[in-house]
């Protein structure tokens, strides 16, 4: 059996990117710009959504794909949007030799004390990607070489491609509570959760595996780690039309599963390492 490669460097656009693949053909492709996953194909088939408007020139946030929003979800706190890190310039680590059937890129960024306006902490953050047949895995660790703990929220803000969200259901929700950002209300999960308007909730702890079922393909969704929330969303046509980044249609065809920490922040304490992952695997 023909061995993976090490990962190789691609442009996409004005972007510095690193495509992996394996034999069977399975590939990911990520931006060296926010250490960003913009695509995963696996079974010959894209799974990641990048609306065709994604700004690619390296200048502002991506949309679509994996984007990676730290030290800040949202607009809950004094950073700007879903924070800094996916609008920063990431260094990849020398790739190291594939082993068995996965390939491995790791890409990291390093903040000094009071580097960025509104963040006083110093902090070295890594994401890994690991390729295997038929699935992504993606991980976060944030390192605090500081002498205060470190504190912080976020998401790996992960779009998936589904041929139309009114077709969608997702499984594994049940027994969940879900806050509504658009309502500001609490209630329980529907099983399976299905989507006729704009959503946006966030689910607490217990974690599961969820499915994502379009009719034609299904998704596993795992997370674990330190992320203990998950977000789901799709902006639905009017919200659609206020993006200028978004196609019309794009919302018919992406439905945001997020590995995230919203409510509670992490807190890392000095010399200590917080890790986060999400995995995504086929099973249609």
């Amino acid at each position: 059996m023909t061995a993976p490669t090490a990962p190789q460097r691609e442009r996409l656009g004005g972007l510095e990117c690193w495509r992996l693949r394996l034999p069977g053909g399975d590939s990911a492709l990520v931006s060296e710009h926010g250490a960003q996953v913009l695509s995963w194909q696996a079974g010959g088939v894209e799974r990641l959504y990048l609306s065709p408007r994604a700004l690619l020139d390296g200048r502002g946030a991506i949309r679509g794909g994996v984007p990676v929003c730290w030290p800040q979800f949202s607009d809950r706190g004094p950073l700007p949007k879903h924070g800094v890190v996916r609008q920063r310039r990431w260094t990849p680590v020398e790739p190291s030799a594939p082993t068995g059937d996965e390939v491995r890129l790791d890409l990291v960024v390093v903040h000094a004390p009071g580097e960025l306006p509104g963040w006083p902490h110093a902090d070295a953050v890594t994401l890994s990607v690991v390729l295997r047949p038929g699935a992504l895995q993606v991980s976060l660790t944030v390192r605090n070489p500081g002498p205060a703990p470190l504190e912080f929220t976020g998401a790996l803000h992960t779009y998936l491609a589904v041929g139309d969200i009114e077709a969608v259901a997702l499984h594994g929700l049940a027994g969940r509570t879900g806050w509504d950002a658009l309502t500001g209300a609490s209630g329980p999960a529907a099983e399976p959760t299905r989507f006729s308007a704009e959503f946006d909730r966030v689910y607490g702890s217990p974690a599961t595996d969820l499915l994502v079922d379009d009719g034609r393909r299904r998704l596993r969704v795992r997370q674990g780690g330190g992320w203990c929330d998950t977000v789901v969303w799709n902006p639905w046509s009017a919200k659609t039309a206020t993006l200028p980044d978004l196609p019309a249609d794009g919302w018919r065809h992406m439905l945001c599963v997020e590995a995230a920490r919203v409510f509670e922040p992490a807190v890392v304490a000095p010399g200590a390492d917080w890790v986060g992952w999400q995995s995504l695997e086929t099973c249609d």
